[in-house]
């Protein structure tokens, strides 16, 4: 099922105060590989996650990793970033 967002940009949320959003370039047993990504540690910010993902959509991912390596056992939630609401 995640070979479905190959190659699309995603919000990969996780167990901890991290989120990150941008192109999942691959996946396999262990990991998610994402491209040209923004790793965002929430506890840096006043912001909540949902207001930090809507922050994003609406002006863009600031890409802080060109590649980045995210363990699946730590993912609570992946989502395509064009189905990212804000109502």
């Amino acid at each position: 099922m995640l070979n479905e967002f190959v190659g699309q940009k995603v919000v990969v949320d996780f167990r901890s105060e991290f989120v990150c959003l941008g192109l999942l370039k691959s996946v396999d047993d262990h990991f998610l590989e994402m491209r040209s990504c923004d790793l965002h540690d929430l506890r840096d910010t006043d912001s909540t996650r949902e207001n930090y993902v809507a922050a994003a959509v609406s002006t863009g991912v600031k890409r802080n990793r060109k590649r980045v390596l995210l363990n699946r056992q730590d993912v609570i939630a992946i989502s395509l970033l064009e189905d990212v609401v804000d109502e």
